[in-house]
This record gives C-alpha cells, sequence and structure tokens, in this order.
C-alpha cells in the first residue's frame, strides 16, 4: 500500500482538507476528481476573485452567458445562474464524500452577497434564496460575522440550514457565532426540527491577522520577537473556546438530539509575508474536528515539505502571554479584530463588484 501524502495524513488527525476555489474549469477537466482522489480534498469553499477570472478572461461560461441574456440583464443575477451549475455540479460531485461521512465533509460553500453584511434581514432572506436555488444537503451558504449577521445564522439555522459563517477574527466574535448557533438549534429542535439534519462551520481567518498585527509592530518599532505569531495563537485560543462551548449539559442535550458540532474552519492559511515558512499555517495548526480550507499554492507546498504532527494544542500558555505581551508592547488586539473585520467586509464587497463588473464586460462581448 502506497504512503500516505503529507495531506491525507492530516485526515488521521482529525482534520479535513477544503480548497478556497471553485471553477466550471476545475470540475470539467477532472482536476477537482484528481485532488479528492490525491490530495484528500473533501470540500471546497467557493471565491467570487477565481469566478471573476474565470468568467471574464475564459471562455468557458460563454455559451451559458449567452443563453441566458435573453431572460436575464442584472449582473448579479447572470452571476448567480451561472455559478449556480457550478455549485451544484461540485455537491453532485461531493455528496458520495457527505454520504460516506454522515455529512461531516463533503460541503461545497456559496456566498451571500457582502453588500448585505450589515443588514440581518436581508443577509436571512438571500441566504434562504441560495439555499433554495441549490436544494441540496450537502451546500453551506456563507454568511459574515458581522454583529447583525449573528442574526441572521441563528435564523437560518433555526430553519434548518447549513451556514459556514466567515470573517471570524475576534475570539469574542467567535463565542457569539458559536451562541448563536446553539440558539438556532434549540429554537430549531422546538419546533419540532431535527437538528442532525443541520451543519456549521466557524471559518476564522488567520495569516490577515499576523498582517495586521505586524504592521503595527513595524509601526511602533522593535519586537521582532513578537511577529508572525498572533494568527496561531489567535486560532488554538478560539479552538479551546470551541472544546467549553461543545461540552457540558447544554450541547449534551443538543448532541442527544442529533445535533453536530460547529468546527473551527483555518482560512486565510496562505502566507503573506515571504520570510514566514510557507504551510506555518497548516503545521501548527493540527488538531481534531478542524477543517483548512487552503489555496492552491498552499495545497502544493503542504504535499511537498508538509510536516502533520498534532500542534493545535501545544504552546497554550505562550498563546495566552503573547496578547499580554502584544498589549504591553502598544498592540491593542480589540482594535485589530475589529479593523480586520471592518476590512474584511470591504475586501468582500470590493471582490464582489470586481466580479460583476467582470460579468457586464463579458456580457457586452457576447452579446456583440
Amino acid at each position: 500500500m502506497p504512503e500516505k501524502t503529507p495531506l491525507q495524513q492530516l485526515a488521521d488527525h482529525g482534520q479535513s482538507v477544503w480548497i478556497d476555489f471553485l471553477s466550471r474549469r476545475l470540475l470539467r477537466s477532472g482536476e477537482l476528481v484528481r485532488m479528492m482522489r490525491e490530495d484528500a480534498v473533501v470540500g471546497v469553499t467557493s471565491n467570487p476573485t477565481i469566478f471573476q477570472k474565470a468568467i471574464a478572461e475564459g471562455n468557458d461560461y460563454d455559451d451559458q452567458l449567452r443563453a441566458c441574456l435573453e431572460e436575464l440583464s442584472d449582473a448579479k443575477e447572470i452571476y448567480l445562474h451561472l455559478t449556480r451549475r457550478d455549485i451544484s455540479d461540485a455537491c453532485d460531485l461531493l455528496r458520495s464524500v457527505w454520504d460516506e461521512g454522515r455529512g461531516q465533509d463533503g460541503y461545497v460553500s456559496w456566498e451571500v452577497d457582502p453588500n448585505l453584511a450589515y443588514d440581518r434581514e436581508a443577509t436571512y432572506e438571500e441566504a434562504q434564496r441560495l439555499h433554495e436555488l441549490i436544494a441540496k444537503p450537502n451546500l453551506h451558504v456563507k454568511i459574515p460575522a458581522t454583529e447583525p449577521g449573528l442574526g441572521a445564522i441563528e435564523d437560518m439555522i433555526a430553519l434548518g440550514k447549513n451556514i459556514n459563517v466567515t470573517l471570524i477574527f475576534s475570539l469574542e466574535r467567535h463565542k457569539e457565532v458559536m451562541e448563536a448557533y446553539l440558539r438556532g438549534l434549540e429554537r430549531l429542535v422546538e419546533s419540532g426540527g431535527d437538528p442532525s439534519k443541520v451543519a456549521s462551520v466557524a471559518s476564522y481567518f488567520v495569516s490577515r491577522v499576523d498582517t495586521e498585527a505586524d504592521k503595527r509592530l513595524d509601526a511602533i518599532g522593535g519586537h521582532d520577537e513578537l511577529k508572525g505569531k498572533l494568527g496561531i495563537a489567535n486560532s488554538k485560543l478560539a479552538y479551546q473556546n470551541y472544546k467549553q462551548v461543545f461540552a457540558g449539559p447544554r450541547w449534551e442535550a443538543l448532541a442527544a438530539k442529533g445535533a453536530t458540532k460547529q468546527r473551527c474552519l483555518w482560512a486565510s492559511t496562505s502566507v503573506k509575508n515571504a520570510a514566514y515558512r510557507d504551510v506555518m499555517y497548516v503545521e501548527e495548526l493540527i488538531g481534531p474536528e478542524t477543517v483548512n480550507t487552503m489555496p492552491q499554492e498552499t495545497i502544493d507546498a503542504f504535499q511537498d515539505h508538509g510536516r502533520v504532527v498534532d500542534t493545535l494544542e501545544t504552546g497554550l500558555d505562550e498563546a495566552g502571554r503573547l496578547l499580554d505581551d502584544l498589549e504591553a508592547a502598544g498592540v491593542d488586539y480589540d482594535d485589530v479584530v475589529r479593523v480586520l473585520e471592518e476590512e474584511g467586509v470591504q475586501k468582500f464587497v470590493d471582490s464582489f463588484e470586481e466580479l460583476l463588473e467582470g460579468v457586464r464586460s463579458k456580457r457586452e462581448l457576447v452579446s456583440a
């Protein structure tokens, strides 16, 4: 029997490998099937930037785009029409993973319009609509973890719908996300629903935290020993909070009815600083009941030289001390995560607008 690759070994440590990109070419070329077989990929979180490039730069979508122009003119509706097929096909492809794992993996995520991130009701309505457009049990709809988003997340879970909670940066916000999930499950049970049919992940962004903290340390000067550490420390502490929340009488009552835990998903795992080891956001966060969603370059790098050891619960004392050391150095953690959430939403909005502009350009091109 051939030796397992580094990515395949992650599964033995309880961590699922998802990818953060999807396109029609990835599906039609058989590349996603190959990644499922060789790279242990068991989930997909779609990315508007990848869709933008695929739609605008290639011709994979041209025939479908021409066909839909008789009925659709709005760029967002065209985008949903085009990507609905890809998301649906990916769900079908990963359905066997979902079946075999009884709903643990095999999910494909589709993103709510980020322009709605600060509107609870609009986010809730859009999330419902996406679930109606692709009525498959292994679809996740992505909702940003803004304060208004928390209510929409709870409401969707109470409806029995799968949610990928995205753009989580702070320990406190993560606690609020888990609370929204629990309240949603409790409402679902109270209304006679089946919590065993609901799945959710909490997408905790990693590398962006280091980028912001390092920038502030550079402005202060010195303290090089604190750089490149907050993202991992933040995630390790979040995992400890996860273990506390999904234990005890409240959780056990839900688990007895079939509810599943809202796993931590490590997102933004590509290294932004070339001075750092290119697989550090995978190697340092390996542990059970977790997901790591990776871009292509991280997949390739980890397969080449990734080291697989349980690391998620090592160095916890150092992780706690790091927050104190950063505060002593003049880096305000609460302000770091506040800025990251605001900037994160804006980056999502900018990316989505770039996508829609690409759709508009392509629409004019194929019309001509």
